[in-house]
């Protein structure tokens, strides 16, 4: 049984899928840094300086208590509707689904120059066919006649 999972470890598809997710996990760093740091401020320039991704609705509607910030709200236990964090996660989202298309796409344009012939070298003959061969071994027999 131990054979049968080193056997099933060394096999390329799990060793691709390990590497796969590890970047996946080192991108989507880069992604929230990205959405966080860099697009949520341009967001906040046109919607009046609102802070984005903290943006919520109290689902408390017997409370009269209106608190600042989505944490405030959280650490009270108070019910909220998230929208900024839903929104910035289709935002996240929508962006690596885009640059896993683009890398896609390379992948896919490189697999099938690789796998065109070469147009640039004609074939160079190397010496007499078989055919030119048997037909001078042919001319040779008639002549010996």
């Amino acid at each position: 049984m131990l054979n049968e999972f080193k056997d099933f470890i060394a096999k390329g598809n799990v060793m691709d899928m390990a590497v796969g997710i590890i970047v996946g996990a080192a991108f989507t760093a880069i992604v929230t840094s990205l959405v966080g740091d860099l697009i949520n401020p341009i967001i906040a320039l046109f919607t009046g300086g609102i802070d984005f991704s903290g943006w919520f609705y109290e689902l408390d509607f017997d409370s009269e208590t209106n608190y600042a910030s989505l944490d405030a709200a959280t650490e009270a236990g108070v019910p909220v509707f998230a929208i900024g964090r839903f929104a910035m996660a289709v935002i996240n989202f929508l962006i690596v689904a885009w640059v896993v298309f683009m890398l896609v796409k390379m992948v896919n344009r490189i697999k099938a120059a690789a796998e065109k012939p070469d147009d640039i070298a004609p074939e160079v003959p190397t010496g007499p066919s078989e055919l030119d061969v048997l037909l001078e071994i042919r001319d040779s027999l008639k002549a010996g006649r």
